[in-house]
């Protein structure tokens, strides 16, 4: 069992320190390449970026890609667009500039190099030339005696001699750190006083693979020293490494960062986050419709960092306002409880709040033409007008959360207009009463439409049935769909009008003239 004791202590002495002023704080999200973004990992990205704004200080992009092996081509250019598309300005990566180019580890290895070196001069790393097999036998005695599988440290004790000949020959190494005691506990930003002994539970760990590459442990200190990072903020995952990421700043005689473990991203329940509950990649939330500023408050929801007001209304806040009243202290130190309903009552949220504004109502106006011309390739005389559009987009922003919705078949109707349909059981005379009485509402709504309608039809003596399938056929051209008052809300008096009028002008070669 891990030797591991939590030491509550007051969190807000921890949150300054005295050696910088806000302008000094430089903090980074240091992905690694080997997959999509995800919510846990923007939410990492967006609580360093939010401390950053809100001190005044920089955010760094660092692509971690030493582990070769798991690479995955395009993965760091789809990380970055994503980071941009949620609204994560970065100040210093790669393509981004800097003055600590450059932010690729990759690119890096010289630095590393030179920081083994140094270990290996002072005495707190070791050339370990234990073969793969001896490793896994290790492991396997470990778990048949029902002990957490170690390393035993044995090249530790190799002698001068020894070492000599092993290399002599030319036997394949790689470099290990010494772990000591480290009784000192973590003053954890988040979680208070954390205390870890690693020394007791854990082998001397690999800091230099036998292929050169570093690994997480020496690369992510090396780094963070010579980009000059002042606060580390990552998953809680981490936090028993941090440990030994203090033994290093401690062997190279180096000023530490301070370190805040965000806890894990769960379900309503509890439960782990997996690909079927929703831990899904940020390139699919785009695809599926969500705006980023919907999905970055989604976020902050479960994880805390603002004041709390109970039994609240969703409230959308914008980056800026986020970023203004985020507070380190108030991130929650237990596990992060999503409610997937709120990411569509704050997409929701979203669009009505561009609905509301000039520049940004265009946008979407411009974004459903594509999704509608998308959805219907095969269709050349498409309504896509922008009063029309907008008019639309005032009824969805009421019941609708994403607007992919829009183009569902049943609702086909708001874009693909009627062709050729043929008018039946009404006459031109009928038709213009009709209109007159349409043009006479005070309200287009779908109650005071099927009011109206019942009324005609009872004083034409036209079927009522009738009426509703000769208005549907003429207004969407489809005998299915939602109820022909609702249907005529939807799409809006003067689009009514003018597929009435086209109808007639189709189908009986007049012009009516309103």
């Amino acid at each position: 069992m891990l030797n591991f004791r939590r030491v509550l202590a007051p969190r807000r002495c921890l949150l300054t320190s005295a050696r910088l002023s806000h302008k000094d704080v430089r903090v980074r999200f240091a992905p690694s390449p080997t997959g999509q973004l995800h919510l846990g990992g923007l939410r990492t990205a967006l609580y360093n970026f939010l401390y950053t704004r809100h001190v005044g200080g920089k955010f760094l992009l660092r692509i971690e890609d030493t582990d070769q092996t798991r690479l995955v081509p395009g993965a760091t250019e789809q990380l970055i667009e994503d980071l941009l598309w949620a609204g994560i300005e970065i100040d210093e990566g790669p393509g981004f500039g800097g003055d600590r180019a450059p932010y690729i580890q990759s690119q890096r290895t010289q630095l590393y190099s030179a920081a083994v070196e140094q270990l290996l001069q002072s005495g707190h790393a070791y050339r370990c030339f234990c073969t793969e097999r001896r490793l896994e036998l290790l492991r396997k005695e470990a778990l048949r005696t029902r002990q957490v599988p170690r390393y035993d440290n044995k090249c530790r004790q190799l002698t001068a001699a020894q070492l000599e000949q092993l290399l002599a020959k030319g036997t394949p190494y790689c470099i290990r750190f010494k772990l000591t005691s480290h009784e000192e506990p973590l003053q954890d930003l988040i979680y208070g006083s954390v205390a870890h002994n690693v020394s007791e539970t854990e082998g001397d760990p690999v800091i230099m693979k036998s292929d050169n590459f570093p690994t997480y442990h020496l690369a992510n200190v090396v780094d963070d020293h010579h980009m000059g990072i002042t606060h580390v903020l990552r998953g809680v995952e981490w936090q028993i490494s941090t440990t030994k990421h203090l033994l290093l700043y401690n062997a190279f005689g180096w000023q530490p960062p301070q370190f805040g473990h965000l806890p894990l991203l769960v379900n309503a329940d509890g439960t782990k986050l997996s690909k079927r509950q929703g831990d899904i990649g940020i390139t699919q939330f785009r695809e599926r419709g969500y705006f980023p500023t919907a999905l970055l408050n989604y976020i902050v929801s479960a994880g805390g960092g603002f004041e709390h007001k109970a039994n609240a209304k969703p409230q959308l806040l914008t980056l800026q306002q986020l970023a203004t009243e985020f507070s380190l202290e108030r991130v929650n130190a237990h596990p992060s409880r999503l409610n997937a309903e709120l990411l569509n009552d704050y997409n929701q949220l979203e669009i009505k709040q561009r609905l509301a504004h000039k520049e940004t109502r265009l946008q979407l106006v411009q974004h459903v033409q594509q999704l509608v011309k998308q959805a219907y390739p095969e269709h050349n005389n498409l309504d896509l007008a922008e009063a029309h559009i907008t008019e639309v987009l005032q009824w969805a922003a009421q019941r609708l959360t994403l607007l992919q919705d829009l183009t569902s078949s049943k609702l086909s109707f708001l874009w693909v207009k009627p062709h050729n349909y043929e008018l039946q059981h009404l006459s031109v005379e009928q038709l213009q009463q009709l209109l007159q009485q349409l043009i006479a509402l005070h309200h287009f709504h779908k109650d005071e439409l099927n009011v109206m309608l019942k009324a005609y039809a009872q004083t034409t003596k036209v079927k009522f049935p009738i009426l509703m399938k000769t208005l549907r056929g003429a207004l969407s051209g489809l005998q299915e769909g939602p109820g022909v008052a609702e249907m005529m809300e939807i799409l809006g008096n003067s689009v009514v009008f003018q597929r009435l009028q086209e109808s007639l002008k189709q189908n009986n070669k007049l012009q009516l003239e309103l």
